[in-house]
């Protein structure tokens, strides 16, 4: 499970610092830097993939990501003695993002390439990834350090073991770094980021792929357009928990049932709602309905991650059915870490009701995110230098 979440200089989140459970909602008004956080944790799970770079490009490169407000904010500035202004730079150009887990912690920096300007002079470079053991960064608690080119591990009596000298600046040492015998620890890291799961918007218009009906195999994850929704929902029937599919189905639809037709290895939904005489088919749910059977195929997974985000599930749903979607939210988080991001008073009342629910909302000062009202960050956190 990740503890806490860091970032330093990704548009609003300036310097942000934030403390993690098992069930975590993030709320705040609009243009407080819920999104940017959705998008820095979408980031740090790139780094598994080796995409980092190219994700950085598609958003405008690292120049557009930045922190666009000064370096500092004095107390003048904040008491509004001074205008808001700029000074000269006294830090590195850094884009940092981090976290902290119950067995490994990660950090990555990058920045720009130093001069003569070249043809990437705007690519990224990573200037320095850390792994190490439980939650506080010590020089004793590093397993696997890069800096620049030089990637190195910690052998087991405590000396270090050089992996490489010529680590590519655009490359994360975990794509090419990752080794069961030499760096076993990053390798697991790895693949734990891997498996993180990200839902943003799923499409419930006339056109949806989660309307048309698809050939069937298992799958024990829904994608993200939501394709293979009956295929899902088969294979929770199957492999998974068929009660708890039921149940989150009466919750929201009293006495309504979903069953999965398949013709010729074609799979399609349909759904019995009470006061009907005949099944509707996905082709003819209300986006709602729909979206409210793609999320259930989501969370009740019968291979569920190690952290699950979800950005406004609450889209499309009708707010009486977003209690229930807390509860299936609750349900899921018994078997993964969850983090929602809403803004929907009805989810936020759900969740907020749950004893094991923490709640961040976030607030934003002089263009920067901060976590309610506060001024800095509410748990420990060090970055490791250039």
């Amino acid at each position: 499970m990740l503890n806490t979440l860091a970032v330093y200089g990704y548009r609003s989140l300036r310097d942000i610092v934030i403390p993690l459970d098992r069930l975590n909602l993030v709320t705040g008004p609009n243009g407080s830097g819920k999104s940017n956080l959705y998008r820095a944790l979408r980031l740090l799970a790139e780094i598994a993939q080796g995409r980092i770079i190219p994700s950085l490009a598609r958003e405008g490169g690292l120049q557009s990501t930045l922190w666009a407000g000064p370096e500092s904010i004095s107390r003048s500035m904040l008491r509004g003695d001074h205008p808001v202004e700029g000074s000269p730079r006294t830090k590195p150009v850094s884009l940092r993002l981090g976290f902290a887990g119950d067995e490994f912690s990660y950090a990555i920096d990058l920045g720009l390439p130093p001069p003569p300007v070249i043809a990437f002079g705007h690519d990224p470079e990573i200037k320095r990834e850390c792994v190490w053991s439980g939650q506080k960064l010590r020089p004793s608690t590093i397993l696997v350090d890069r800096r620049g080119p030089v990637v190195k591990t910690r052998e087991p009596k405590a000396e270090w073991a050089i992996i490489t000298h010529q680590l590519p600046s655009f490359d994360s040492m975990m794509t090419h770094c990752a080794d069961p015998r030499n760096t076993p620890e990053l390798l697991m890291l790895r693949e734990e980021m891997r498996a993180w799961r990200f839902y943003d918007h799923f499409r419930t218009d006339a056109a949806a792929p989660a309307r048309v009906p698809q050939i069937g195999t298992h799958t024990p994850v829904l994608s993200h357009d939501g394709a293979d929704l009956a295929a899902a929902l088969q294979t929770i029937r199957e492999i998974g928990d068929s009660e708890a599919l039921d149940r989150a189905i009466d919750d929201a639809f009293p006495r309504a049932s979903v069953e999965v037709t398949y013709v010729d290895g074609w799979f399609d939904v349909q759904m019995r709602q009470h006061g009907l005489l005949r099944p509707l088919r996905a082709a003819e749910l209300s986006d709602g309905t729909l979206r409210y059977l793609l999320w259930i195929a989501a969370l009740l997974t019968p291979r569920p991650p190690g952290l699950l985000v979800l950005n406004e599930p609450e889209t499309s749903l009708h707010p009486d059915l977003l209690p229930a979607l807390g509860r299936l939210i609750a349900v899921t988080a018994e078997r993964s870490q969850v983090l929602v991001v809403s803004h929907a008073p009805a989810l936020i009342d759900a969740l907020q009701a749950l004893p094991e629910c923490r709640s961040i909302t976030l607030e934003k000062r002089f263009g920067e995110t901060i976590i309610g009202g506060e001024e800095g960050p509410t748990v420990g956190w060090q970055w490791p230098a250039r």
